[in-house]
């Protein structure tokens, strides 16, 4: 039996939202991935040059530290990561995610939330930093709003339909 991890980095809780919808319509397990510093409103203040996360969107090399692991990451088949666009890419700490397992033999797919920016390269620079060889699925960005036929339309496309 399939099983799927809905893994998610949520900054001011719309990400959060969205993950939630997905795990439902999925029936998948919900993961908060969580900093172990949480930002606070001034490090998300990205016209500040000096916030944390300009710092670390600047720095490719930045790996914010999670604060606590997936518990039997090794039991899930499929793992969806959702995180908002952030200087048009993933922010940082997905990095550290998929830095943190071996992915080897999952298949993977990422949704992401955002105010003007698509997905551009963002797939292509997570896989680059993915530890083992999954399979990809096409992600999709999806609206802060989402409603509950459009992510199960993404399911569906990727063959993740609640079973």
């Amino acid at each position: 039996m399939s099983k799927t991890l809905v893994a998610y980095f949520s900054a001011s809780g719309v990400t959060a939202g969205v993950a939630k919808k997905t795990a439902e319509a999925c029936g998948g397990d919900l993961y908060e991935i969580k900093p172990e510093v949480p930002y606070t409103s001034a490090d998300l203040n990205w016209m500040d040059k000096k916030s944390r996360s300009t710092v670390e969107m600047n720095d490719k090399a930045a790996r914010p530290a999670i604060a606590d692991m997936v518990s039997g990451m090794e039991g899930y088949d499929t793992v969806l990561i959702g995180f908002p666009i952030w200087w048009y890419t993933a922010p940082r700490i997905i990095e550290t995610f998929l830095e943190s397992y071996d992915f080897s033999g999952k298949q993977i797919a990422v949704f992401a939330t955002s105010g003007g920016s698509g997905l551009g390269g963002t797939e292509a620079d997570l896989q680059a930093v993915c530890k083992g060889s999954a399979k990809w699925l096409p992600g999709r960005l999806l609206p802060g709003r989402v409603r509950e036929a459009e992510v199960a339309a993404w399911l569906s496309e990727i063959n993740l339909e609640k079973k």
